[in-house]
């Protein structure tokens, strides 16, 4: 097949999206699949990748974040998929992206890819203290008003995850199919646990060599809710002085993590983490993963995390709660720091079950993905 994936929050910065298309050309080239990206860019031009090639568009910047553009139009996209004459067009977000290949004149395949859960990641990011959540998605009606149009464009709405495919189906979305993500095969794991690291990340959170090692794994984003977490762990802390918490990641919200940090105590700021083999090693060498996020598709650093021998408190929402349902580890109330607090102290004091030795697979995810594209081409 050939697959073109129109990806607006794709940046050669790196990303979550980043990471999850360099999967998918691997994924791809392996089955014997077609791949072509067309993303937006600081020039056009056409870059050979590993397993198929991007289409870069001149953008402008986001106006609040310098690592991604955003496409200026319609017209040159439109111009690319005319000239790769694809079987599978993806839309990679319901904004200009799913736009753009939703209404594209083209005869391919459509599949709307429903990366992340908007309402969930924003409005209740601001609104949570104040609004029930189902209040809040009645607020935003006419965002899954709009969702249900463009969805109706395309042949399939693709979710990370079976509880994103649940609840777009609530909203009325069309055809919703989940293909979960997964973690790369054989990558993370108990085996990687590096004493040395982690007497190294405990001196630099100031705990003693003897004490629990906490860490938190993700961009520094109000949806990550890092300073909930930092308040959550401080008043563990006090239960128990030992710990220390590690926070490994970077982005927007960088001067608020850090002036939490310094009034909690005990917490580092690592930094973002791009080599994958220490970031498993970072893992394994830990005692515990804490997580702010209810608008994961998957959970992809929970289940990196439950694959390296940690037990986890997230919340009790989104695909980090999904992933917690086999007992390793507590949820907690969204954005709830005394709720988090009590989970972190309850996962601290058991014996959690041994590792999960047989996660949900990156290969797996696209082997699901190409078969439910393969039948939409069939049917043409």
């Amino acid at each position: 097949m050939k697959i073109v994936d129109v990806c607006g929050f794709y940046s050669e910065k790196g990303g979550g999206v980043r990471s999850y298309v360099h999967q998918k050309f691997e994924a791809a080239k392996a089955a014997g699949h077609d791949l072509t990206v067309i993303a937006p860019g600081a020039e056009s031009r056409v870059e050979a990748t590993r397993g198929g090639k991007i289409v870069w568009i001149a953008s402008p910047l986001m106006p609040f974040d310098a690592n991604y553009r955003r496409f200026r139009g319609h017209r040159e996209a439109w111009k690319a998929l005319d000239a790769e004459a694809p079987d599978i067009v993806e839309g990679s977000s319901p904004w200009g992206s799913g736009w753009i290949a939703g209404h594209w004149p083209g005869r391919a395949k459509r599949a709307l890819i429903f990366h992340q859960d908007f309402v969930a990641g924003y409005p209740y990011t601001a609104l949570g203290g104040v609004l029930p959540r189902d209040k809040i998605d009645g607020l935003f009606a006419p965002y899954w008003r709009h969702v249900r149009g463009l969805s109706a464009l395309f042949d399939v709405t693709v979710t990370g995850g079976e509880w994103l495919a649940r609840r777009l189906e609530g909203f009325g979305i069309a055809n919703a199919r989940a293909a979960p993500f997964g973690i790369e095969r054989g990558q993370f794991s108990p085996d990687r646990r590096d004493e040395a690291l982690r007497q190294e990340l405990l001196a630099l959170s100031e705990a003693s060599p003897s004490g629990k090692l906490i860490i938190a794994v993700g961009r520094f984003h109000p949806e990550k809710r890092q300073p909930m977490l930092i308040e959550a762990f401080a008043k563990a802390r006090r239960r128990r002085p030992d710990l220390g918490l590690v926070l490994i990641g970077d982005g927007l919200t960088r001067k608020a993590v850090e002036r939490a940090a310094r009034k909690a105590g005990n917490v580092h700021l690592f930094g973002a983490v791009t080599d994958r083999d220490r970031l498993a090693a970072l893992y394994a060498s830990a005692d515990l993963l804490i997580h702010g996020s209810g608008a994961e598709t998957y959970g992809l650093v929970v289940a990196e995390a439950i694959a390296s021998g940690l037990p986890v408190v997230v919340p009790d929402v989104g695909g980090a709660a999904d992933l917690v349902t086999e007992g390793r580890g507590r949820t907690y109330s969204l954005g709830d720091a005394d709720a988090c607090t009590a989970a972190i102290l309850e996962a601290l004091s058991e014996v959690m079950p041994a590792p999960l030795t047989e996660p949900s697979y990156s290969d797996d995810h696209f082997v699901r993905l190409f078969e439910l594209y393969a039948g939409l081409v069939s049917f043409r």
